[in-house]
């Protein structure tokens, strides 16, 4: 007897029927229209709740420790410099063990800069960073720790002052030997001699 033939339609309609994509995989209701909850990839998709708070938020507001230190016009072995010493919080990292950086990060470091472009030691510049996280009534301190630095560099300033008068005239003292050689033989340098040590005799 001739078989009957079967279509298309109904060959499909009589395979067991598996879960559609807007079916959970334990049997809840059909997704509704506009529904955006995330589907597990595969044909054996599973809905979850959307729960944007469990999500990782995105470090949008942090940069990896070259561009801070671009920013900064620092070195990147400057600025582990600083965070080795303390002066810089430690830096969180990323999965793959980047540094990762904040704007008041690239603030501070902008700051300690210019500290020690001041000439403060890196321990002056410790309690400047101290003071400055209370800024309103530090100014005092501020002010006494400015005061030092000033007559320190003064100081520096008469002792530089003193040295560039006996290098000129140590200039003079050889730029006339050098002169009145033009008429005599040449003498011994008188830079290089002095009252205690007339038995040094090396020409100028």
């Amino acid at each position: 007897m001739a078989q009957d033939s079967v279509s298309p339609r109904e060959l499909f309609a009589a395979r067991p029927a598996r879960l559609s994509l807007t079916q959970t995989a334990t049997g809840s209701s059909p997704l509704r229209p506009g529904d955006n909850s995330p589907l597990d990839s595969g044909p054996w998709s599973r809905v979850y709740p959307l729960d944007m708070s469990q999500l990782p938020e995105s470090p949008k507001s942090t940069i990896q420790i070259g561009e801070a230190a671009e920013r900064a016009a620092l070195s990147i072995d400057a600025i582990r410099f600083y965070e080795r010493r303390a002066l810089l919080p430690k830096a969180p990292r990323t999965t793959g063990r980047f540094r990762l950086y904040t704007a008041g990060d690239v603030t501070r470091l902008t700051f300690i800069k210019r500290m020690q472009g001041l000439g403060f030691s890196l321990q002056e510049i410790r309690q400047l960073l101290e003071l400055r996280e209370r800024s309103r009534d530090a100014c005092g301190e501020v002010r006494d720790l400015l005061n030092t630095k000033l007559a320190k560099v003064r100081g520096k300033i008469r002792e530089l002052q003193k040295l560039e008068q006996e290098l000129a005239l140590d200039l003079r003292k050889c730029n006339r030997e050098l002169r009145q050689r033009q008429k005599r033989a040449p003498k011994v340098c008188p830079v290089l001699t002095s009252s205690d040590e007339k038995e040094r005799r090396v020409l100028c």
